[in-house]
């Protein structure tokens, strides 16, 4: 996977209680429809998920997790030739999406909270996503703090990263995610984009995701449905301080905004 500019990952939730667009896209055919329609409006990726993993959310079995998203990536890949990526914590998950047409795995834990997890992304020789995260998101809201947020984070997924290798992972393979809204405030997530080009030194492709994040709607006070500008500004510093992938909701509208970023950055 290349990275000479920002690519676009287009979410897409197999799920009934995402906090943005929970239920919207929990039918076969709308999903698969979503995906099509992110795909031609310019997603680089397309990341799957059947779990919702918003705070205080409640996991699913990964029997019910493979129901909801194998049949979209297998018809999904039939239909689209970008890569398609499984946004799960769960090996099971990952290998049975892996065998159908999936070719990245986003992993929120950072190899955690599956010890086999990181042998099937070994196994199967492709891209993974390591995430920070502070507990889980059953209580990763609940008052997080750090002493030093950004050296903390950088430390944890150096680690990952070490240990990731450790499983046989090819480090060219690894890329990297502070984990915006996981296990932090409004002011930790506003750091974070702030300071992200000091995560460049962690040497690794670096994914973000600030998509009508909460910090969003608490700088303006605005609903989920309405925090498409927050969005875009959110974006926007984020490809200016060295963001390699951007993963969103209006696939569409964000490319914009990081088309236009990346000229005047770049130039």
């Amino acid at each position: 996977m290349k990275f000479n500019r920002p690519l676009i990952m287009g979410i897409l939730n197999v799920t009934p209680d995402s906090f943005s667009d929970g239920g919207k896209f929990l039918t076969f055919r709308n999903a698969v429809e979503h995906g099509e329609r992110m795909a031609g409006e310019g997603a680089d990726i397309i990341d799957i998920g059947g779990e919702s993993t918003r705070p205080y959310s409640k996991p699913v079995s990964a029997e019910e997790e493979i129901s909801r998203v194998i049949p979209v990536i297998k018809k999904l890949r039939k239909k689209i030739s970008v890569p398609i990526s499984i946004d799960t914590y769960k090996s099971k998950v990952a290998e049975e999406s892996l065998k159908v047409g999936a070719n990245i795995i986003n992993d929120i834990s950072a190899l955690r909270m599956d010890s086999e997890m990181g042998r099937i992304a070994a196994k199967y020789k492709i891209p993974i996503i390591l995430m920070h995260m502070k507990g889980r998101p059953q209580n990763m809201q609940e008052k997080p703090c750090y002493k030093n947020l950004v050296s903390e984070i950088i430390s944890f997924l150096q680690h990952r990263v070490e240990s990731a290798k450790k499983e046989g992972i090819d480090e060219n393979k690894i890329i990297v995610d502070p984990g915006i809204g996981f296990g932090k405030t409004v002011k930790h997530n506003l750091e974070i984009i702030r300071r992200l080009n000091e995560f460049k030194s962690l040497g690794r492709p670096l994914l973000i995701g600030p998509s009508r994040k909460s910090f969003i709607g608490k700088v303006l006070n605005l609903d989920v449905s309405q925090r498409l500008e927050g969005t875009a500004a959110a974006v926007a510093v984020c490809v200016w301080n060295g963001a390699n992938i951007i993963r969103v909701h209006d696939v569409k509208e964000m490319k914009r905004v990081v088309d236009v970023t990346w000229e005047i950055y770049s130039e």
